[in-house]
C-alpha cells in the first residue's frame, strides 16, 4: 500500500469540491500616503502575484492601487472584465486606477502621469521574460516611464513572474493558508476567464513550486529551504538617481510573521 496514495487524492478531491464554491464580500480599501501602484498586464495578473501587495495592505498599512494597463484584447469582453476586476480589488481591499479613456490601453505618458500623481513608494510590474507579450510590454513601459521621471523620483520596484519564471529572483515571500485561500477567492472572482480555464484552482500548487524553486534560485544552490508551504517569488530592487539598483546581495525570505516594512529600507 502506497501512504502517499491517500495524500495525492486529497488534493485531488479537494480541487473538484472547489469547482463548485462561490464567494463574495468587499474589503474597505485603505487610505494612506504611503501606496503601492500594481501595473496589471491584464484583469487577473493582480491576484495571481498579488501576495506581497496584498500582505502589504494588512501588515503594512499601504494602500494598494491597481493599475489596470488593458483589460484584454477581446473587446466583448472588455466590460465584463472590466467588472469582475472591480470585484475582485473590492474583495483584496484594493483601489483601482479606473482609465480616463475608457478600456483603451495605457500608454507610457500616462504611467509617467501616474507616477508624477501618486508618488509611489512601491510598484509592481511583470519581469522582462514573462513570455506573454503583453507582460513583457508592461515591463518595458513602465521601465521607460521610470527614466521620464526626475532624477530625485526613488522607490522600491518588484518584478513578478507567472508565465516566464525569472532565472534569478530575489525575494521568497511566504503565505499563510488564509492569505492563499484570499488570493484564490479573488482570482475566482475573474468569473469568465475561469470558467474557460479553472486555473485559479491551480494557484495553491504554483505557490507550493515557488517554494522548491525558491529555496534554491533565492537561497542559494544546496542552501537549507525554509519550512514554508506557499510562497510566491519576486525580484527586488531599487529605482533612485535613474537606474535600478540591487537593494541587498544575494537573496531574502520574508517568512509570514516578518513584516513586509521591513523591505522598503533594506
Amino acid at each position: 500500500m502506497n501512504p502517499y496514495l491517500t495524500f495525492v487524492e486529497g488534493i485531488q478531491s479537494g480541487i473538484d469540491a472547489a469547482r463548485n464554491f462561490a464567494v463574495s464580500g468587499t474589503t474597505e480599501p485603505i487610505e494612506s500616503d504611503s501606496k503601492v501602484l500594481l501595473f496589471s498586464p491584464h484583469p487577473d495578473d493582480e491576484c495571481i502575484i498579488g501576495l506581497l501587495p496584498l500582505r502589504m495592505t494588512r501588515e503594512t498599512k499601504m494602500q494598494v492601487i491597481n493599475v489596470p494597463v488593458t483589460y484584454g484584447s477581446n473587446v466583448e469582453r472588455q466590460a465584463g472584465r472590466a467588472q469582475e476586476l472591480d470585484d475582485a480589488c473590492r474583495f483584496l481591499g484594493w483601489d483601482i486606477l479606473n482609465h480616463s479613456d475608457g478600456y483603451a490601453s495605457l500608454e507610457m505618458d500616462d504611467v509617467v502621469a501616474i507616477l508624477k500623481q501618486f508618488q509611489p513608494e512601491v510598484i509592481v510590474m511583470p519581469h522582462s521574460g514573462d513570455w506573454n507579450s503583453r507582460h513583457i510590454s508592461t515591463h518595458f513601459m513602465v521601465m521607460d516611464a521610470l527614466k521620464k521621471m526626475d532624477s530625485a523620483f526613488s522607490c522600491m520596484v518588484v518584478e513578478t513572474e507567472f508565465w516566464g519564471a525569472m532565472d534569478d529572483p530575489n525575494l521568497m515571500v511566504e503565505a499563510d493558508a488564509q492569505t492563499v485561500a484570499d488570493l484564490v477567492a479573488a482570482t475566482s472572482l475573474h468569473t469568465g476567464e475561469v470558467a474557460r480555464n479553472p486555473y485559479h484552482l491551480l494557484l495553491p500548487a504554483w505557490m507550493q513550486d515557488n517554494v522548491r524553486r525558491g529555496g534554491e534560485l533565492v537561497g542559494g544552490q544546496g542552501g537549507e529551504v525554509p519550512d514554508f508551504s506557499f510562497a510566491t517569488l519576486y525580484r527586488l530592487s531599487k529605482w533612485a538617481d535613474g537606474e535600478m539598483r540591487k537593494p541587498y546581495e544575494g537573496g531574502r525570505y520574508l517568512a509570514a510573521d516578518e513584516n513586509p516594512a521591513t523591505l522598503l529600507s533594506p
